[in-house]
């Protein structure tokens, strides 16, 4: 299998110092701020792809979460609360106050988390592929759960073309299709054979996933975004959260977006780009970014 290469001319690649930790991350473009976050054992280079048409009318951010990409470790905990209050602190230390959150999977999660700890500073959410909306999760991350899987990764992450290609061939047998969902899946895996990348994935794998599932759930408190604008995208064919869980989702938020793409797997917006762009800039253009109200917030509290 050949690894399509990833243009990423357009944004820059920067560096800021949070709590004395190094935190990289993609930056373009002017305008009211986008913030990408993306998925377990991604790095921010998940986005190339969609950066450049979105930073045409926005400032766009893609930071890489501690110990991934070319962010130092964090201070060991690696819980959906932490990697939320890491983004907040991200955006404060550049100079941002609102934001537009969309959250790729694990950071997905984490985009619902931030919006339940910090409900100010969110404009608008959006929720590709996302965790924590559902217990199941694909048979790939639960058996990364298993106990000695660490021993496992070690011996076959190993670095380089040839070791994603393995990946993508075993991937393959378990539901993976032979794309580019499949090609960054491989590339993440092969990043493993780095000893701080793989300490970094299995902490916040175990704070999210067990042998069982998804440890974590936002349903309970889906009906606090509800005066929140959110857009839902997910892949029709995902095989590592599947897609009942973006419709009930929807379901529980009567004024969401739902947009399902067809034939598309767990990473829609590297499979088909230009209408995931498309998709996020007519929600963009066509909502407002919500006002909060801690009177209205503290009521929905006491209702429920």
């Amino acid at each position: 299998m050949t690894v399509p290469p990833i243009d990423a001319s357009f944004s820059t690649v920067q560096t800021t110092s949070v709590h004395g930790r190094a935190v990289s991350y993609l930056s373009a473009g002017e305008g009211p701020l986008l913030l990408l976050v993306h998925g377990m054992a991604g790095t921010a280079r998940n986005w190339d792809p969609v950066i450049e048409p979105l930073a045409l009318r926005n400032t766009v951010v893609a930071p890489d979460f501690p110990g991934h990409g070319d962010s130092a470790p964090g201070a060991g905990d690696y819980s959906l609360g932490s990697l939320a209050s890491g983004l907040r602190d991200l955006m404060v230390a550049l100079g941002h106050e609102r934001a537009t959150l969309v959250g790729h999977s694990l950071g997905g999660g984490v985009a619902l988390q931030f919006a339940y700890q910090f409900p100010a500073m969110v404009e608008r959410l959006v929720l590709v592929s996302s965790g924590g909306l559902g217990p199941e999760v694909g048979a790939i991350l639960r058996a990364a759960a298993l106990p000695g899987a660490d021993l496992f990764i070690r011996a076959t992450a190993a670095p380089g073309a040839t070791a994603v290609g393995w990946v993508a061939g075993a991937l393959g047998k378990v539901g993976l299709r032979a794309n580019d969902d499949l090609a960054e899946v491989g590339r993440a895996y092969a990043a493993l054979a780095d000893p701080d990348r793989r300490k970094a994935f299995l902490a916040t794998l175990h704070a999210v996933v067990g042998t069982e599932g998804q440890r974590v759930a936002a349903l309970d408190r889906l009906y606090l975004a509800e005066n929140l604008p959110i857009l839902i995208v997910w892949g029709e064919r995902d095989p590592i959260i599947p897609v009942a869980h973006g419709r009930a989702a929807h379901s529980q938020l009567p004024g969401s977006r739902l947009e399902l793409f067809p034939g598309a797997g767990h990473m829609p917006q590297l499979e088909s780009p230009g209408r995931f762009a498309a998709v996020l800039q007519r929600f963009l253009d066509e909502t407002e970014p919500a006002a909060f109200d801690g009177n209205a917030w503290r009521a929905r509290f006491r209702s429920a």
